[in-house]
């Protein structure tokens, strides 16, 4: 009997051993644990560590050497750039009459926001610019830059940022482009992109309202637009 429970307690023990390391375990690892698939597309972007578009309020989505990424409502964008010493973008994601996509600049050391509430809607992506700033690399690619590009509308063009603002055709491939700046990329349609490189590998990017990635230089590839919508107001870092 004494065998038999000192057994049970190591069963015991090894279970919850075993639960602890799943619970801390990466995404993918888990959900093989758990005998699931990632067939879900947004499930599949999760596991990949695009970024992770659900966070505590003030904590920022995106946040790594080049900038900080909030999801807010607007009253706390305003008390944010208040009190934050950085340049920063914000991106209307609309409601209360506010236009989706509009983009307003505040520079470093802005003492207040006059009209953002109005401009910005109640929600908006924040993307505040940290000091850490990279030229843009040569292109030798054979392939135009990303941007300008056909369709594509600048709305920003300062010292620190260009900002476009660009709807894909369904079913149209973009011209093959290279990336010569890093890029924050909010999305304002649901949809899915087919991403093809120079030597035919392709991949469907699937996005939604409000999903927001950053994006490195250095990639040449072409997008398609094969589900649903596409638009997207692209942040290109200077």
């Amino acid at each position: 009997m004494a065998a038999e429970a000192s057994r049970s307690r190591r069963t015991a023990n090894m279970m919850r051993t075993e639960k602890r390391a799943l619970r801390r375990a990466p995404v993918v690892t888990r959900a093989r644990a758990l005998g699931f698939l990632l067939i879900t597309p947004w499930l599949a972007i999760a596991a990949a560590g695009v970024v992770a578009q659900s966070s505590a309020p003030g904590t920022p989505i995106i946040d790594n050497a080049r900038v900080a990424v909030f999801d807010m409502k607007v009253p706390n964008a305003v008390k944010r750039l208040g009190r934050v010493d950085a340049d920063v973008v914000v991106i209307s994601l609309g409601g209360n009459g506010a236009a989706v996509g509009a983009v307003t600049f505040e520079p470093r050391g802005a003492a207040e926001v006059k009209g953002l509430e109005h401009s910005a809607g109640p929600r908006a992506m924040v993307v505040e610019l940290k000091d850490a700033q990279v030229p843009p690399l040569k292109n030798t690619s054979g392939f135009p830059n990303a941007f300008p590009r056909p369709g594509a509308k600048q709305l920003l063009d300062n010292a620190r940022v260009f900002v476009w603002d660009y709807s894909w055709t369904p079913g149209v491939p973009t011209p093959m482009h290279f990336h010569d700046k890093d890029v924050v990329v909010v999305y304002l349609a649901d949809g899915a992109l087919e991403s093809t490189t120079p030597d035919g590998q392709s991949v469907v990017n699937p996005h939604y309202f409000g999903f927001t990635k950053y994006n490195p230089r250095d990639r040449a590839h072409t997008e398609k637009l094969v589900k649903g919508s596409g638009r997207a107001v692209i942040v290109e870092l200077k």
